[in-house]
């Protein structure tokens, strides 16, 4: 018997501290107005102790689990997107695993980056599909404010990014007119190095530069941007085509949060109101895995979400790699 994968619960976390762009004021030469225009953001959350993904997707996981009305035992897989991991090895998906009375079941790291979560979707899908699983965890969480490069030349990117966790527990189901519909998952590597953190590497000895500098997140934000909104277009496209829906249908679109002015080109491109896309860039900043479960779980939880509604879920980001969910509601 094949099985439809649907969102059970959700769940988010992030830390306390929020760090307006008055704050970024004090660490770099900017303002609030460049920040705002050029990303939308106006605050982000970091952490102030020393916390790692696993530690946010604790507090994230409990949150889902008691809206699931389920516990740990009854968990079959963790799936865990993240992009910062307490260490080179081993994943945060083990991290997690023992913070919470979960049994000896497999837990999954996959660093996908921005495309974290929809890869997560897809993998979570398919064994949920197969009848190996019931309920699986779909973690995106990121602790990336330890990894920002304070020196004038970090700027760009150290304004945009953010701390936090989404999380979403899939379940088995036989209501087919329910669930994920379909994934579609995508990469072009020869722009890896156009975002990327180039160490550690094991490439090299040692592993880090004793000049720290590869340490430090590079963007080329001018072909991120100019990519993000091709892809994401052709996949919305391409995915609409496959379930046969028209885009306005679609209750809501959840594009991951890297930036506004991303967010209203592709509406743009697809001739959409801005309305049907989720926007809370502002509150967060870019919190890579986990901007789209944050932006899934806010939504459900202030009623946006109703039974049956048609949902499109893309990211887009560090590969560069990029993808897509059909969900019905």
């Amino acid at each position: 018997m094949s099985y439809s994968a649907v969102i059970r619960a959700t769940g988010m976390y992030v830390p306390d501290r929020i760090v307006t762009n008055e704050d970024m004021m004090q660490i770099y030469d900017t303002t609030d107005e460049w920040i705002v225009e050029r990303s939308g953001i106006k605050e982000r959350h970091f952490i102030s102790q020393p916390m790692g993904p696993a530690d946010l997707a604790s507090f994230a996981v409990q949150n889902a689990l008691h809206d699931a009305s389920l516990s740990p035992q009854d968990i079959d897989m963790i799936v865990f997107a993240t992009l910062s991991p307490e260490c080179w090895f081993p994943g945060s998906g083990c991290f997690l695993q023992a913070k919470l009375p979960f049994r000896n079941i497999p837990a999954l790291d996959i660093r996908m980056q921005c495309s974290g979560f929809i890869y997560g979707l897809s993998i979570a899908h398919q064994y949920i599909r197969s009848g190996m699983y019931k309920n699986i965890l779909v973690i995106g969480s990121e602790v990336q404010s330890t990894s920002l490069d304070p020196s004038p030349e970090g700027r760009t990117v150290g304004v945009l990014f953010g701390d936090g966790c989404g999380v979403a527990i899939i379940s088995a189901s036989e209501d087919t007119a329910r669930g994920i519909q379909s994934t579609h998952l995508y990469s072009e590597g020869k722009f890896a190095e156009e975002l990327w953190v180039p160490e550690p590497s094991s490439k090299q000895f040692p592993k880090v530069n004793p000049d720290l500098k590869g340490l430090f997140p590079y963007m080329n934000g001018r072909e991120v941007f100019k990519q993000a909104v091709t892809r994401m277009t052709e996949v919305i496209e391409e995915a609409l085509q496959q379930q046969s829906w028209k885009a306005e249908d679609v209750k809501q679109f959840f594009i991951h949060q890297a930036n506004a002015r991303i967010v209203t080109a592709v509406a743009e491109r697809l001739n959409l109101p801005l309305e049907k896309f989720f926007i809370n860039i502002q509150k967060y900043g870019n919190t890579t895995s986990a901007s789209i479960p944050i932006c899934i779980h806010e939504a459900n939880q202030a009623g946006i979400l109703q039974a049956g509604d048609r949902i499109i879920a893309v990211a887009f980001g560090s590969g560069f790699a990029w993808g897509a969910a059909t969900i019905i509601w």
